[in-house]
C-alpha cells in the first residue's frame, strides 16, 4: 500500500501510538460484538425454537442491545451490609479483564506494508513501514494465553466469597472447580498445534497451517478444545452457574446493576475470545483462498483475511448457541467425572500420538486418524450410555 513518506516517518517514529490504536479499537470491537452476540444469540435461540426473539427496539430489533445496557446502567445497585465491600467490586473486574487482554496475540490478518513509493511496495525494506493486522506477536504467546485465562477463576471466587452468602459461596467454589477441571484439559489440547508449528508464536501457528488446517491432523485436539472451552466459559451443557433450581443463580446471586454486567459482558467475550483462539489453532487462523497469493495485493489480502477470521468467529458463536439450544444442563458429579475420567486422558493419549508422529514415517497419521474415529465413537457411546443412565436413576436422591 502507497502513502506519503511523511506519514510513514510519523508511523515509524510514534509505534506506540499505532499499538494505542489498535488496542482501542480492539477493546471497542469486542464491545460491540459483546453487545450484538447477546441478540444474535436471542434471535437464533427464538428461530430453533419457532418463536420471533426481540424485535420491538429499532429495525428488527438491532437496537435490543441498547435498550438492555441502559437498563443495566440505570438500575439500582447493592452491596450486602456484610459483605467485603473493597472484593465484592473488584471480582467482576477481575473477571472481565483477562476477557479483553486475551486478544493481544491473536493475529487478525497478514501483515501490510506501508511503502512511500511503488518501487518498494511489498518488499522488505526499511523504508517500508510493516504494519502487522494484531496488537503483538510474542514468541510465547500461546503461553500468555493460557495464563491469562486462568486469571477469571479468581474473579469467580472472590465473588462469592465476599458476597457472604452461603449459596454464592458454594456456586463460586463449584464454578471454579469446574474451570479447573476442564482448563487442565484445554490447556493440553493446545500441545498438538504447539508440536506441530514448532513455535508458541500464535502468527507463527497460523503461517503453519498454509497447505493444511490443523483441524485435520488434530480432530481430537480441536474436539477437546472446543468441549473444554465451553466449560471454561460456563456455557451450556455446562452452565452450572445459571443452575437456579440449585443455588439461586451461582456466584453472583447478590450482584445486580453494572456489576452483574460485567460477569454477563465477561462471559460472552470470553465467548469471542475461544471462537478467536480456535480458529486461530486450528482452522487457519485469517487464512483463506487468495490469502498468502503473491499476485494478490497486500491491501486485498488484509481485507480477505479479516473476511475470513471474522466468518469463523460468527460460526463458532454460532455452533455454542446451538449447543445451548439443543443438550440439557449435565449433572454435576457427570460434569467432573466427564472431566477428569474422560477429556483429561484424551487429550493425554493425544499428545502422545502426535509427539509419536513426528518422530515416525508419514504413514503414522494413518493411525492418528483412526484413533480420532475410535475417540468419536467412544464419546456417542459414553454419552448415550450417560443418557440412558440418567433416565434410569432419575435425580440424584439428596442425602439427610
Amino acid at each position: 500500500m502507497i502513502l506519503p513518506a511523511e506519514f510513514i516517518i510519523f508511523l515509524k517514529n510514534y509505534e506506540w501510538l499505532v499499538w494505542l490504536v489498535k488496542a482501542a479499537l480492539v477493546v471497542f470491537v469486542l464491545l460491540t460484538a459483546f453487545a450484538y452476540t447477546t441478540l444474535f444469540e436471542r434471535r437464533v435461540i427464538a428461530m430453533m425454537q419457532t418463536r420471533i426473539g426481540p424485535n420491538r427496539a429499532g429495525p428488527f430489533g438491532f437496537l435490543q442491545p441498547l435498550a438492555d445496557g441502559l437498563k443495566l446502567l440505570f438500575k439500582e445497585e447493592l452491596i450486602p451490609a456484610s459483605a467485603d465491600k473493597l472484593v465484592f467490586i473488584l471480582a467482576p473486574m477481575i473477571t472481565v479483564i483477562p476477557a479483553f487482554i486475551i486478544l493481544a496475540v491473536v493475529p487478525w490478518g497478514p501483515t501490510v506494508h506501508l511503502c512511500p513509493t511503488p518501487e518498494l511496495l511489498g518488499a522488505q525494506a526499511s523504508a517500508c513501514y510493516p504494519l502487522t493486522m494484531g496488537i503483538a506477536d510474542v514468541n510465547v504467546g500461546l503461553l500468555y494465553i493460557l495464563s491469562v485465562t486462568s486469571i477469571a477463576i479468581y474473579g469467580v471466587v472472590l465473588a462469592g466469597w465476599s458476597s457472604n452468602n452461603k449459596y454464592a459461596m458454594l456456586g463460586g467454589l463449584r464454578s471454579s472447580a469446574q474451570m479447573v477441571s476442564y482448563e487442565l484439559a484445554l490447556g493440553l489440547s493446545v500441545v498438538g498445534p504447539l508440536l506441530l508449528a514448532g513455535s508458541m508464536s500464535m502468527g507463527d501457528i497460523v503461517q503453519a497451517q498454509s497447505k493444511i488446517w490443523y483441524v485435520v491432523l488434530q480432530p481430537v485436539g480441536a474436539l477437546i478444545f472446543l468441549v473444554a472451552s465451553l466449560a471454561e466459559v460456563n456455557r451450556a451443557p455446562f452452565d452450572m452457574p445459571e443452575a437456579e433450581q440449585e443455588l439461586t443463580a451461582g456466584y453472583h446471586t447478590e450482584y445486580s446493576g453494572m456489576k452483574f454486567a460485567l460477569f454477563f459482558m465477561g462471559e460472552y467475550i470470553k465467548m469471542i475470545a475461544v471462537s478467536a483462539i480456535a480458529a486461530t489453532l486450528f482452522f487457519g487462523g485469517y487464512r483463506g483462498p487468495l490469502v498468502g497469493d503473491p499476485n494478490v495485493p497486500e491491501w486485498l489480502q488484509a481485507i480477505l483475511g479479516l473476511l475470513y477470521f471474522g466468518t469463523k468467529i460468527v460460526l463458532f458463536l454460532f455452533l455454542m448457541i446451538w449447543v445451548r439450544a439443543t443438550l440439557p444442563r449435565i449433572r454435576y458429579d457427570r460434569l467432573m467425572a466427564f472431566g477428569w475420567k474422560v477429556m483429561l486422558p484424551l487429550a493425554l493419549a493425544n499428545i502422545a500420538l502426535t509427539a509419536a508422529a513426528l518422530v515416525s514415517s508419514i504413514a503414522f497419521w494413518v493411525l492418528v486418524g483412526l484413533f480420532g474415529l475410535g475417540v468419536l465413537f467412544y464419546l456417542l457411546t459414553t454419552v448415550r450410555q450417560v443418557g440412558k443412565a440418567e433416565l434410569a436413576q432419575g435425580p440424584l436422591e439428596e442425602s439427610g
